[in-house]
Parts: C-alpha cells; structure tokens; sequence
C-alpha cells in the first residue's frame, strides 16, 4: 500500500480486470492471478477490480472480498491497486471497503448506488458517510449513470473533495465529455480524474486527468499503457495512432454486455478457465462471435502477448 499516502502517483493506466468463473459458475481464483500477472508484465500501471467489468452485482460480499484480497496478495506493492468496493447497500459497501483496506488497497472505487436515484444531497452523504468511516484510505467516487441511473453532479464532486481529504478522485464513466470539463473546473486540478469510456480516455488528459480505466486494457494492456506514456513524453502522433488502433478492440467489448465478448476472447487466448458470466448476463450469441472474431481480426496487431508459460 505504498501509494496510500501519495493517491496523486495513481496514474495512467489502471486496467480493469475481469472477475474470472469456472464452468459451473464458481469465482476462479487461479486464473484472476493469472490475469494480474499478465496485466503486470504487460505494463499496466495499475490494477482495479470489481468495476463493472468485474461482474460485481452477481457476486456475494464474500466472493468479492476474497477476489480483492487474492489480487492484492499477487500485486504486493509493484503498481497502485484500487478495486471497486461499492454496492447499493451501506453496510456491504463499509464491508468490503474494510476488507480492501485491510488487504492493502491503495485506494478505493465506490460506485454511485444504483436502483435508489439519490437525490445530489443523499449522494453526499452517502459518500461522507463512508469518507468518515475510513479517514486514511483514498477513495474515488465511481460515476457511471449508464447503470445506475444517476449522475452525481460535478457541484457535489467538488463539495465532497473539499470537505474529506480522503475523498481524492473520480472515475467518470459518462460520454458526456462536457461533464469532465465541468468537473475539473468545479473541483480544482487536485482532483484525480480517470475516464472510464474508452473513446474519452486520451482526451481527458488534454483536460489535465490523470489516467484511466479502461475496460480494453484487458486486451490490449500494453498499447493502452503506451497510449498514456506517449501521451506524456509528448508524442501526440504516437499516442492519437494508438487510440484510432484501439478502436476495434473498443467495439469488440460492446458487440454483447461487457463482459461476456471480453471473456470469452480471454478464454480463447488461455488467460481465463472459462468464459463464463453469470446471470443475468449470457455468453455471447453465434451472431455475436461473428462480429467479435472479425473485430478481433481488425485489431490484432494490438493484443498484448500471451507467454506460453500463462496460458492455462
């Protein structure tokens, strides 16, 4: 947990991993270890977990937080690590909050509760609820109002960072890019900013983000952290080529509900046991895997190496 205390070095490509099932539907561990390994050789500059990607809402509290604590284990202190937490439900959320802090979360990602429709007042108090609950842990508030149905305002982002210090960032999974903007000028430039809408993720940084967390890093984990590094040497050619690349890889993610084409490529290339989601979600239909084969195709030259060794 060595970035704890220093949340603005959480930067650049934090990857979002899948939760990995077996075939009969059980959290496998052995291959999310794989996964981590594979995302740590591969350059990512940070790992995430239990985001959307991670299937969160189909699991119990105790999966999710042996998952977190299986993936803490294999990181160690060698990159930022900040899963998502969060839940429609206080107490499962300050459950798994203390079971990634006392993992060694470095940070983490607390999604806005879904189904309810909060007013912005209740969002702030539920968020100062669990700031006040855990005052030496950073944590990021997660806005995706594409599954939740609600979109905390960039006023009430910035009344929440102002007032609890351990409330450093935001996770903005909106294509409304203007709310990026707004959020940035509401809450100042100390205000860590990840994008998680893959199309965004470059341009947030010319609005001064830090990073992002995109579901494609789990295809393509080197181009995306490279994306980033380019982007920061200067090297706005390299980084613009880079994301034109990733647009195939992109869409490939969303030709079905993510994760199921995500996992079932990981399956394919031998990172995961299984491609398996759970309800309500379904592998992806023969129509799909037509269209995720040929996009597969399009962006091939940007999947990251599978080592012989990692294939299961």
């Amino acid at each position: 947990m060595r970035f704890r205390g220093d949340p603005q070095r959480i930067t650049g490509s934090i990857a979002p991993v899948v939760t990995p099932f077996t075939d009969t539907g059980e959290v496998d561990l052995p291959s999310l270890r794989t996964l981590v390994r594979w995302q740590l050789d591969s350059g990512s500059h940070g790992i995430s977990l239990g985001g959307s990607t991670g299937e969160p809402s189909a699991q119990t509290v105790s999966e999710r937080a042996e998952a977190i604590r299986a993936a803490a284990a294999e990181i160690g202190d060698t990159v930022p690590f900040v899963p998502g937490t969060g839940s429609t439900k206080l107490d499962e959320t300050l459950e798994l909050t203390s079971a990634a802090r006392d993992a060694g979360a470095d940070a983490a990602l607390i999604i806005t509760p879904y189904y309810a429709r909060p007013t912005q007042e209740a969002l702030y108090t539920w968020y100062a609820t669990v700031a006040r609950e855990f005052p030496d842990l950073p944590l990021v508030i997660y806005n995706v109002p594409s599954r939740t149905c609600v979109d905390i305002a960039p006023e009430t982002v910035a009344r929440l960072n102002a007032d609890f210090g351990n409330i450093v960032g935001i996770k903005e999974t909106t294509k409304d890019f203007e709310h990026f903007s707004r959020v940035l000028r509401a809450a100042g430039p100390d205000l860590i900013v990840w994008s998680g809408i893959e199309l965004l993720c470059l341009p947030l940084l010319s609005l001064g983000g830090a990073g992002f967390v995109s579901a494609v890093a789990n295809l393509a984990p080197t181009a995306v952290a490279r994306m980033y590094q380019a982007w920061q040497e200067g090297d706005l050619d390299r980084a613009r080529e880079l994301h034109y690349g990733l647009h195939p890889l992109v869409d490939l993610l969303f030709v079905e509900s993510n994760p199921a084409p995500l996992k079932w490529v990981l399956q394919q290339r031998g990172l995961i046991s299984s491609a398996h989601v759970r309800l309500p979600l379904t592998t992806p239909t023969e129509n799909g895997l037509g269209r995720i084969r040929e996009l597969l195709d399009q962006g091939e030259d940007l999947l990251s190496p599978v080592p012989q060794g990692s294939r299961r």
